[in-house]
């Protein structure tokens, strides 16, 4: 997402319209859900994708001639097998794509999307919100912690039930769509070693923001972690003076040694994180949780510990078991969600 809207921001600075494209509802088995976005530029060049196939196919081809119209408007396209006016998909379902025009004269487009951009960096919940009448859009507004950006919506009770964690989309001749654009709560990785360069870039790809903390100079440089929303050198053994771990953040363990594992997992698990992994075997685990529980940790806190951490896909390389650790936290995020 961030890729995407720096491209749209830069087209629209340098003057260049821009074609937007997202899907705001699906069903069935479609390529990609709601929350899908991808952007058409007058070069013909494009940024995101909303699944590929047919669907990105005809999508491409609508948004290029936004450029001539410049309106913006809804479609709907049927993706069950055999009927006449499907897109030729075996899949099955149902899925509506919204076409923004998004004008390099109206500033207040550019302030929305650098706003959207801005939303991305920061710890909160954020979301877009767009309000159509009779399948035309008429507001588009960011909603975060200081309220609603950009728009009226005059009916903003109607959209609070909407602010989860997933995109959503009322019906009728008003509607309301909205859009999580980021999420409170980071990553705290504790190491800074191969997993862990292997991990962070494959957490920052699927929304989260990682920070990145280690007491050894060499494994907290910017070049080994260019995805990290920060790097903290600092004593494991002093953690609470650098960060302080609330209620919506995760915390993956990977340290150098057991003992650092151990002074890590001593202060995170009297933490409110609701998600503490920590990377090793369960033969370590057990005497591990021996100590801590004689070092005064209650064995309640035990149940929020993911050790040995990651989905078991028998993950061997550094980049495999990256890849076993952020399965387990897309799946927690998504059924805590």
């Amino acid at each position: 997402m961030k890729k995407l809207l720096d491209s749209i921001i830069a087209a629209l600075e340098a003057g260049r319209a821009v074609a937007a494209v997202s899907v705001i509802a699906s069903s069935g088995s479609t390529p990609r859900g709601a929350g899908a976005m991808m952007a058409i530029f007058g070069s013909g060049a494009s940024e995101g994708t909303i699944g590929g196939g047919a669907v990105e196919y005809e999508a491409v081809k609508q948004a290029s001639r936004m450029f001539e119209t410049k309106q913006s408007r809804i479609a709907s396209y049927t993706l069950a097998k055999n009927e006449i006016a499907d897109l030729g998909m075996i899949c099955g379902g149902d899925v509506t794509v919204f076409y923004e025009y998004l004008d390099p004269g109206d500033p207040g487009v550019l302030r929305l999307y650098r706003h959207m951009r801005a939303a991305l960096d920061k710890n909160e919940n954020a979301w877009m919100i767009r309000r159509f009448e009779d399948g035309k859009p008429s507001e588009t507004a960011v909603f975060d912690g200081d309220g609603l950006h950009y728009a009226s919506l005059s009916k903003e009770s109607e959209i609070m039930p909407l602010l989860g964690a997933a995109p959503a989309l009322t019906e009728g001749k008003t509607q309301y769509y909205a859009e999580p654009l980021s999420r409170a709560g980071r990553v705290y990785v504790f190491g800074g070693g191969h997993v862990a360069q292997e991990l962070v870039p494959a957490l920052s790809r699927v929304g989260f923001s990682v920070v990145v903390y280690e007491d050894r100079e060499d494994f907290a440089r910017a070049e080994l972690f260019p995805d990290a929303a920060d790097i903290i050198l600092h004593d494991f053994a002093k953690i609470s003076e650098k960060i302080r771990v609330g209620g919506s953040d995760f915390v993956v363990i990977m340290t150098r040694g057991h003992q650092m594992d151990f002074e890590v997992l001593e202060q995170m698990l009297r933490t409110p994180a609701p998600y503490v992994g920590c990377i090793g075997s369960a033969k370590k685990l057990e005497a591990t949780k021996r100590r801590l529980i004689g070092a005064g940790v209650p064995e309640s806190a035990f149940e929020k510990l993911y050790s040995p951490i990651g989905l078991k896909i028998k993950a061997e390389t550094p980049a495999e078991i990256a890849v076993s650790v952020a399965a387990e936290m897309i799946l927690f995020r998504a059924e805590r969600s």
